[in-house]
């Protein structure tokens, strides 16, 4: 079987656990002998056929213009990060669109819902799509640029089922299947509800319900997302399943402790957005402070609260006691993770959450909100309401008193995340392209 792949992140293009996620993902659908031909918003038009489990590190690509893939070949580059740099991937995509080629994406799209074979129900999704994927802001011009190039992958590449990740490139995926006619997965790893914690953008809203109304089959990354596309899109359950995230523990994990404070340290790591709660662990770490002066509070990652928490944090006197280090990048993480004591994430609306599984690897006492898909996997972590600060305090507290308890937790932790693997995560999804498929060619005989 043969999958082409649309994802907006993939190591080492990364901007949130979306990356990480879909690298355990592919690593492991290749281990099943599933073939993936991966499409990432880069500079040139090139695609990843990955088919064995080391090409999601090695990422070989093919350009599609044959002039410039002979061009390509012959370069010699000295590492894959000079490779990369040729493709053009970056950690931050950037758009390359003139007017004329949003006039053309425009006129491919209507061109698509006005063919005689397209349902009503699938004209009215496609109207709706390209009413809210226009616009300026640089976002949506790459998601439309993202869009574009998918019909030359459609029409040029071989391949059985289309798999496009989270909302930014749903559309790429619905071009694909309407150009194809293969079936389309989608899979949600967040929803704007979750990003804004409430409604959010509307148009982000309307992409995420076009594309999941398009799809023959949604996959939900918990059962807590799972109610959220029920309630707040109106999506047929009989096309949601439900299929967990998990962690890969890399053999090259330093896993000892190396500390950088002598006193306890607590971790916030992730985005430092209203969805992941950093101003209730800047509330916490307030109250911890007052009782546990010696303790330090490390919030990791970037984000549009962080300056506002900056001088939050400036303003309740902690000093040094609460830094921030603004991104890291894998080894960083690794060596924060390494030093930490207690980790931490007050998500006011989390589907799943990769960085409590990644912090319990290396034994790191987990605190995570009860609003989280990852509670639904995990029984060693303290579940805690985002909102509930006092006992979030109190339970920090109590780790910071009895070293011996929190050091058992995590090391029960750490087991537990070790048997959550993304070959079972996999298998399952292999299902559900088997059952799709299947169904599929049931119908276009």
């Amino acid at each position: 079987m043969k999958v082409l792949m649309f994802t907006w992140e993939f190591p080492p293009l990364i901007a949130g656990g979306l990356g990480m996620a879909c690298y355990g993902m592919v690593r492991a659908l290749l281990g099943l002998g599933i073939k993936v031909d991966l499409v990432l918003p880069t500079k040139e038009l090139v695609y990843f056929p990955l088919r064995e489990p080391d090409d999601v590190d090695k990422l070989p690509a093919v350009f599609l213009d044959p002039k410039k893939h002979t061009e390509y070949i012959s370069h010699k580059f000295l590492n894959i990060e000079e490779r990369l740099d040729y493709i053009g991937v970056t950690v931050h995509p950037e758009t390359y669109l003139q007017l004329g080629e949003v006039q053309k994406f425009v006129k491919a799209i209507k061109k698509e819902y006005q063919r005689e074979s397209i349902t009503q129900e699938e004209r009215e999704i496609w109207e709706e799509l390209t009413a809210h994927l226009m616009g300026d802001e640089d976002i949506f011009k790459k998601v439309q640029e993202y869009t574009i190039r998918a019909e030359r992958f459609a029409r040029e590449l071989d391949f059985d089922l289309i798999h496009a990740h989270d909302w930014l490139t749903y559309p790429a995926g619905m071009l694909a299947r309407s150009i194809s006619g293969k079936p389309l997965v989608v899979h949600i790893h967040a929803t704007e509800y979750d990003r804004a914690g409430g409604p959010g953008n509307p148009r982000v809203h309307r992409i995420e319900r076009a594309g999941m109304m398009f799809a023959d089959k949604v996959i939900a990354v918990s059962q807590y997302t799972a109610q959220m596309v029920m309630s707040h899109y109106r999506i047929d359950t009989a096309k949601i399943s439900i299929v967990h995230n998990a962690f890969s523990v890399s053999d090259e994990y330093h896993r000892t402790k190396k500390r950088i404070f002598k006193g306890p340290t607590i971790l916030f790591l992730g985005r430092i957005t209203l969805q992941k709660g950093p101003d209730y662990f800047l509330e916490m770490a307030s109250k911890v402070h007052k009782v546990h002066p010696e303790a330090h509070f490390i919030m990791a990652g970037t984000g549009d609260m962080a300056r506002e928490l900056l001088y939050k944090s400036a303003a309740k006197k902690l000093g040094n006691k609460f830094l921030f280090t603004g991104f890291l990048n894998r080894q960083q993480v690794e060596d924060i993770l390494r030093a930490s004591d207690i980790f931490v994430l007050p998500s006011v609306s989390e589907p799943f959450g990769i960085s409590p599984l990644e912090a319990m690897a290396f034994g790191v006492t987990a605190i995570i909100s009860k609003q989280s898909g990852v509670a639904e996997v995990v029984n060693h972590a303290f579940k805690i309401d985002y909102w509930d600060v006092d006992l979030m305090a109190e339970t920090v507290n109590h780790l910071i008193e009895n070293p011996d308890l929190c050091r058992k937790i995590g090391l029960e932790g750490m087991e537990e995340v070790n048997k959550i693997h993304w070959n079972d995560s996999a298998e399952k999804i292999r299902q559900i392209y088997s059952s799709t498929l299947s169904e599929y060619l049931k119908s276009n005989p």
